[in-house]
């Protein structure tokens, strides 16, 4: 009880009554953006409607290449074939963005980065996919097996290049995801989405994503653009040692996608300030252990508990414990056992791992049984208070 009363107070507190709250709305058919240390959702308009990804899916074709190379299989000095099916299709003769690389040349596996992140090149994606796989299609089912590894449920692939295809959709709260991880997984390569310009075969292309030129702390990532999707934009910027995602999709032209994700960005940069409920290692709740030597473990978080809330805004905070039950002896301190849910009115500002903030062994016999005949007891009670 004393950490239920301890986290209330620390949600009043953040959201003390002030001035109007602060709107946006996006003119876009779907985006989200959020704050990247924290997780805290700043605006979201359908980010779960599926959609295309078109050249938006090249996140995930060099999420493989870079989980390739962690994993010890790939080398970036490593060379593919430009096949004729990557030049054909992926070339100037496909009509799409390309690097323009030769026909039957071996390209190094970091030049084709470039290509594809910078340029865009359907042309590299698809030697990529080819040199990897053997096959763009088995290059795809790798593709949608890894976005399922990260948790991307609802995103599937049939291609590297992001060529339309009813069957290759996605999400933009999914791809926000995967731009989150990709910045912190792989820092040693994320800065080729902020580089500007790439030359190959004596041709200068410009990086297409419009926010590298806008001023507003923009270091990449992705554009994309194809009928069934409209123009679409995965950025991240960094103020003040703030990062913010923002991804849209459904844009009516090229300008007014950059337009919406400066936007975007900056309205999130201005318009929202942190307020810390927990420090590290403070107590933010309790879950009860069934069979322990203690009744009960606390819960407390690696890093400072912060939410992000609208500057003289009036919407409250409200929170959320959840875990798996019950949870059963030996708990380790350190141990993820829960998750903390705080939430902006009814979007979610805030969603993180709390640990067990002490060892909980297993505890006697008697306090076993005790608590698995509890457990029999109100166990069937469950579902009906979830239902209510």
């Amino acid at each position: 009880m004393r950490a239920a009363r301890a986290l209330a107070f620390a949600l009043a507190l953040a959201a003390s009554p002030a001035l109007a709250q602060t709107s946006y709305q996006a003119q876009v058919g779907q985006a989200i953006l959020v704050d990247d240390a924290t997780g805290a959702i700043l605006y979201e308009k359908d980010a779960d409607k599926p959609t295309a990804p078109a050249s938006l899916a090249k996140l995930m074709t060099a999420e493989v290449v870079f989980h390739e190379i962690a994993e010890g299989r790939l080398k970036l000095d490593d060379t593919f074939q430009i096949s004729e099916n990557a030049w054909r299709n992926g070339g100037a003769a496909g009509g799409g963005s390309t690097m323009f690389a030769v026909v039957k040349s071996r390209v190094r596996v970091d030049d084709l980065l470039r290509g594809l992140i910078i340029q865009s090149g359907n042309d590299a994606a698809i030697a990529i996919a080819e040199g990897i796989a053997g096959t763009e299609d088995a290059f795809a089912r790798m593709m949608t097996a890894r976005a399922k590894e990260l948790g991307l449920t609802k995103t599937t692939f049939r291609n590297a290049s992001g060529k339309g295809d009813p069957q290759q959709t996605t999400t933009m709260r999914e791809m926000e995801k995967l731009a989150s991880h990709i910045i912190s997984t792989y820092p040693q390569h994320y800065p080729i989405f902020g580089e500007k310009q790439f030359t190959w075969n004596k041709i200068t292309q410009l990086n297409r994503n419009p926010l590298l030129t806008m001023d507003i702390g923009a270091d990449g990532l992705k554009t994309g653009n194809i009928d069934d999707s409209g123009f679409g934009l995965v950025g991240s910027a960094v103020q003040n040692g703030q990062r913010l995602i923002v991804a849209l999709n459904g844009a009516k032209t090229a300008r007014d996608r950059a337009e919406e994700g400066r936007k975007l960005l900056l309205w999130g940069f201005r318009s929202f300030e942190a307020k810390t409920l927990f420090d590290a290692s403070e107590t933010v709740g309790a879950v009860n252990v069934y069979g322990g030597a203690a009744p009960s473990v606390a819960l407390v978080a690696a890093k400072p508990v912060k939410a992000l809330l609208p500057r003289g805004g009036t919407e409250r905070l409200s929170a959320e414990i959840v875990h798996a039950a019950p949870l059963r002896p030996p708990v380790a301190k350190g141990q993820q056992v829960a998750r903390l849910k705080v939430y902006r009115g009814t979007t979610l500002a805030l969603d993180m791992p709390l640990e067990a903030g002490e060892d909980v062994a297993q505890g006697s016999l008697t306090r076993r049984a005790t608590d698995a005949a509890w457990e029999l007891a109100t166990g069937w009670m469950r579902p009906l208070f979830k239902k209510l």
